[in-house]
């Protein structure tokens, strides 16, 4: 499933609750992922990893102060 993705920039959301973002994966196999970001290349553990999440569309960012 994991092989779809890449190429692609991606989040990976770990099981611990942090994430890393802006990166690419590069590679996949049956226990690693090969991720690059712009400071740095992971090989992150498939058993750790909770969600793999591609950026479709930008978010609007919510208006801060008060209408008129």
């Amino acid at each position: 499933m994991l092989e779809a993705l890449k190429g692609q920039e991606v989040s990976v959301n770990f099981l611990d609750g942090s994430s890393v973002r802006g990166g690419v994966l590069e590679e996949i196999d049956e226990r690693f992922v090969k991720y690059r970001t712009e400071y740095q290349v992971l090989y992150i553990p498939i058993t750790s990893i909770r969600a793999v999440a591609v950026e479709t569309k930008e978010r609007e960012r919510p208006r801060v102060g008060f209408g008129q």
